[in-house]
């Protein structure tokens, strides 16, 4: 059993970043809510906690609090934002609104030496996002590091090993963020680094096996990383009692359907049926403009036409799905968990009452690169473990508005060529994502002698680790000219291309 960090959430959206920080760091870290009791701790054994960030102020009269006896445990806690103003106000020193909110990048000087900050800099840049700040430490805690707001941005009780950040350590704004945590994972928590892919397979099949027993399993097949290497991983536990269906919604990308049959054919023993759904889907969305109505809409269709496969199949127990573990955190509805609602997502939300199957998520713990690791070490190949990320709902989140089979066909034909340019350029596996976005206006322009009014092509390429920070990459301006010159040349009803240069946060990096 790998030892666990425990990451207490307080609603902060950078929550999932913290635990995949630990996990880069080869320590299996685990999500609690911030209600959990001690004594869950105690018996899980873990070997240190962390207290998220999160929108709420300590003042608040509804503010979160964890339980007090998780400073009782023994083990070093580390505060993040929210958290270093949670150690202050439960162990007897004092928060206070700051005169100016700090948000955005922040100059960090240290002050002292400590475990916590072994081996770096003693003038880094961080990233803040806080209103309030501490005004007074708690008896035995020093500051150690301070910015030109705060003279207690970071603080420590060595004894005690307590220690409180007021900056963001987890996203990669932050300069030496991630040796900060290994430094509290390794020099504080004293951490074996004894989590691995190889653990969670043995450890994955056992658990299918068990959950499963001689039951059929149904899954949804998009084509896609996670629904790829969740299928892979459930057929290496039950073999055959594993059908995949693959949904052509009407909503893929170009030449879509032909290629996932091809390859999983060739790559899959699992018996697979492909499901022509593309009418009923479309015509639901029809004049659909809202985003979270058109992922309820193809949520609950696609669940509809499993239930009609299901039918034919016969008896089936499980609905299996590659929801991974950033999915989890961003559809989560505010009254089931602090963090603000992002989106609902068609894998998590909106499942109709009556569905009578169970469901099976083997990768709900893994964030996306864990999840490729995890499909090169069941041997699957390249071009499908490091193909780009693709919304389940798919092209209905990348046409802005209505949908309509004519923005559809414009969208397809820019995103292909954007893709050919890309993987030409040799950026396709360096990059995280690169697509195209449909914009609902018009703009005027000039063809030839003829004046035209057509379409708007967004571009979106972006750099990222596992999709909950990402920063857009700068392409040469030869290959943005090229797939620029191409889309306008090639695709009839687009006049003007535009270049997304937003990063996340504080956008996303989908448009809707």
């Amino acid at each position: 059993m790998a030892q666990v960090v425990a990451v207490l959430d307080f609603g902060s959206q950078y929550t999932q970043v913290i635990a995949r920080r630990l996990r880069e760091c080869q320590v299996y870290s685990k999500v609690y809510p911030y209600s959990t009791s001690a004594a869950s701790f105690r018996e899980e054994g873990v070997k240190g906690i962390i207290l998220s960030g999160g929108p709420s102020s300590v003042l608040a009269e509804n503010a979160p609090f964890p339980d007090r006896g998780i400073f009782q445990l023994g083990v070093p806690v580390l505060g993040i934002c929210y958290g270093i103003q949670l150690l202050g106000y439960m162990l007897g020193g004092k928060t206070e609104p700051s005169e100016e909110r700090e948000y955005g990048k922040g100059a960090l000087r240290l002050t002292s030496d400590s475990p916590l900050f072994e081996g770096i800099p003693r003038r880094i840049q961080v990233w803040n996002s806080h209103g309030d700040k501490l005004t007074r430490l708690p008896p035995g805690f020093d500051s150690i590091a301070r910015t030109e707001n705060s003279e207690f941005s970071a603080v420590e009780n060595p004894e005690l090993r307590f220690y409180g950040l007021q900056f963001h350590p987890e996203v990669f704004h932050t300069e030496r963020g991630t040796d900060i945590i290994r430094n509290f994972l390794f020099r504080i928590c004293h951490c074996q680094g004894d989590w691995n892919m190889a653990r969670y397979i043995d450890s994955s099949i056992a658990a299918i096996r068990q959950t499963v027993g001689t039951s059929k399993v149904i899954l949804g097949l998009s084509g896609g990383v996670d629904s790829s290497v969740a299928a892979k991983l459930i057929h290496e536990a039950i073999g055959n009692q594993l059908t995949c269906v693959f949904v052509d919604n009407g909503l893929l990308r170009e030449k879509e359907r032909q290629a996932v049959e091809e390859l999983y054919r060739e790559h899959f023993q699992a018996h697979l049926v492909v499901a022509d759904a593309r009418d009923i889907f479309l015509n639901r969305l029809k004049g659909v403009k809202d985003p979270e109505k058109k992922r309820k809409i193809i949520g609950n269709t696609f669940i509809e036409v499993f239930e009609a496969e299901v039918s034919k199949i016969g008896e089936v127990e499980f609905l299996a799905q590659g929801t991974i573990y950033p999915d989890v955190i961003e559809s989560i509805p505010i009254d089931g968990n602090p963090a603000s609602l992002i989106k609902s997502h068609h894998n998590v939300g909106g499942l109709p009452k009556r569905m009578k199957l169970k469901i099976l998520e083997p990768l709900n713990q893994l964030f996306k690169d864990e999840v490729r690791r995890l499909g090169e070490e069941l041997g699957l190949p390249k071009n499908l473990v490091w193909r780009q990320p693709f919304p389940g709902p798919g092209l209905a989140v990348r046409v802005i508005g209505d949908i309509t089979e004519e923005r559809l066909g414009i969208l397809r034909r820019a995103d292909a060529i954007l893709l050919d340019e890309i993987t030409k350029a040799g950026l396709y596996y360096k990059v995280w994502q690169s697509f195209a976005v449909f914009l609902p206006i018009r703009t005027v322009g000039v063809m030839g002698d003829e004046r035209t009014y057509d379409n708007v092509i967004a571009l979106r390429i972006v750099e990222s680790i596992d999709a909950m920070t990402a920063d857009w990459v700068g392409l040469e301006h030869n290959l943005l000219q090229r797939i620029s010159n191409r889309i306008i040349n090639e695709v009839k009803g687009v006049n003007r291309v535009v270049l997304d240069i937003s990063s996340k946060p504080p956008s996303t990096i989908e448009w809707e």
